[in-house]
């Protein structure tokens, strides 16, 4: 090679080196560009929704006022509800203090529950002592040190008063909604072979619906910490396809969370809760299986305030078609029943010794979020959260760790019998 010819390689090394360095930077430079206008984007959203900043209640006699203070006006519909009596206040999505901030009930009020109700809409449910109307509703523009203000003034009524504005206000919703349509069919294509056991787990309660509390626990953020990781141990293991029904602080109906096992022709559904009690030294983990007849009185009674969610979020029945109100399915299929039967006692062997257990562990009832007609269905209460001991482990990420590593076993177990089983001739 000449010298002429080596600077020219050199020249050559140098010019492609010095353009790969150009390109890199600007790719960062074009890498930046897309993470600010994300962030930009995250940023705008999150000063799209307004925060809560306080929730104050004042009481007089025969009338009760309730204040939202807010960063910044929203719109609102307030409605009315029987059976029980509440009044409810739709809002678009906000963010809500953490924690519990609900204030002690007091005059027309016994009980406030609020939080996320769809993907865009929030709601403060009211529970009534007493019936009671709506005086005023209306929002403050900030003035005097407070900010932005949502007003609702109660007044004490007659019963009859109360169910003529309910009925009014039932009317007028009916009036406002759009033509019905056919309920969705789920889907149920043929499975495709050699695929992989899919299971779907339930995070009991959520959103507008925080389900059963304890000392600094609530029941849905102990639901949905435990699915998470239990989906992600389950993923782990890479034999089976995992799906959440909710994987945030979201309330979903009952009969949706069955559709989503059955949209996704889950070969097992899961649904986690964590039980509240008044005998405070009661305590362990249970499992639950269905029958429309329970085992003992309190499976009976554990069932029926689980299967009041849709009640308790504010779901007015009587505004919905009969086959929304009616997710009592029948279980015809007993084999159905027997499968969850089966895991539910898998659980059983595999936790004991891992954790505490409930006496009688395995029980049954008539739990709507069971009613699946064609999917192996458990319900397990993780423990008490009215119990100090219980409500430690279930707020303990190692305790979390460990007792859904004994709940993949059983996955693990049931699963291979079945197949087992599949291949006997």
């Amino acid at each position: 090679m000449t010298a002429r010819g080596y600077i020219t390689s050199r020249n050559d090394v140098f010019i492609k080196r010095e353009y790969g360095v150009f390109m890199r930077l600007i790719l960062v430079f074009r890498w930046f560009l897309l993470v600010g206008l994300s962030f930009g984007s995250v940023g705008a959203a999150f000063a799209d929704v307004a925060r809560v900043q306080n929730i104050r209640l004042g009481a007089s006699e025969g009338a009760t006022r309730l204040v939202l203070e807010m960063s910044e006006r929203v719109d609102f519909k307030v409605f009315l509800l029987d059976s029980p009596r509440r009044i409810v206040v739709d809002l678009p999505s906000l963010d809500w203090p953490e924690g519990d901030a609900s204030p002690v009930p007091k005059g027309l009020i016994s009980g406030l529950r609020f939080g996320q109700f769809t993907a865009t809409q929030s709601r403060l449910v009211i529970d009534l002592n007493t019936p009671a109307l709506v005086a005023r509703s209306f929002v403050l523009d900030p003035a005097s040190g407070f900010p932005h203000r949502l007003v609702v003034d109660l007044k004490v009524s007659r019963a009859q008063r109360f169910a003529e504005q309910v009925a009014s206000d039932r009317a007028a919703k009916r009036a406002q909604a759009p033509a019905p349509v056919a309920p969705p069919v789920i889907s149920q294509a043929p499975r495709k072979p050699n695929r992989k056991p899919v299971v779907v787990i339930d995070a009991g309660h959520g959103g507008v619906d925080p389900g059963a509390s304890g000392r600094k626990a609530r029941e849905k953020t102990v639901t949905l910490a435990f699915s998470k990781e239990l989906a992600r141990q389950l993923r782990n293991s890479g034999k089976y396809e995992v799906y959440l029904t909710r994987s945030r602080d979201i309330y979903i109906p009952l009969r949706q969370r069955v559709n989503v096992a059955r949209k996704h022709q889950a070969d097992l559904f899961i649904s986690i809760h964590a039980d509240a009690i008044k005998r405070k030294n009661v305590r362990g983990m249970s499992i639950y299986t269905l029958s429309e007849t329970a085992s003992d009185k309190e499976a009976a009674a554990l069932a029926r305030k689980e299967n009041r969610s849709d009640i308790i979020v504010g779901i007015d029945f009587d505004d919905q078609p009969p086959e929304v109100a009616d997710i009592l399915i029948d279980l015809a299929q007993r084999e159905t029943k027997n499968l969850s039967v089966k895991f539910a006692n898998l659980v059983v062997k595999n936790a004991r010794g891992s954790t505490r257990l409930l006496e009688r562990t395995h029980r049954f009832a008539g739990f709507r979020v069971l009613k699946a007609p064609d999917v192996p269905s458990v319900l397990i209460e993780l423990g008490f959260l009215t119990n100090r001991s219980d409500e430690k482990q279930l707020l303990s990420a190692s305790w979390r760790r460990k007792i859904a590593k004994s709940l993949v076993k059983s996955v693990d177990g049931f699963f291979s019998s079945s197949q087992q089983a599949r291949m006997t001739p």
